[in-house]
């Protein structure tokens, strides 16, 4: 998302929006989601996030979790400071 959609306004009408049950809802103009559709799917990932994937075991990842926190923020912090470390030795 950029500063420019973070500004604009919504021109939906929450209130009723929010006041429909399903059945208030046409899905006629919906296209089915049959199996061929799932077959032909395709994950995108947006390359500003795809550049940043780590992939971690699961029992790593349930580690950090449990921690606490910002899990992520731990993990980015650890990883500065083996670089720092790793710096700092081939330096001295």
């Amino acid at each position: 998302m950029n500063d420019k959609n973070l500004k604009s306004t919504s021109r939906t009408n929450w209130e009723a929006l929010e006041s429909m049950s399903d059945d208030d809802i046409n899905y006629d103009d919906i296209p089915p989601l049959t199996d061929e559709f799932f077959n032909k799917a395709m994950l995108t990932i947006p390359v500003s996030q795809a550049k940043n994937l780590v992939q971690l075991d699961p029992d790593v990842m349930a580690w950090f979790e449990a921690q606490g926190g910002e899990y992520k923020a731990t993990i980015n912090s650890i990883l500065r400071r083996h670089i720092q470390n790793d710096a700092d030795k081939k330096t001295a």
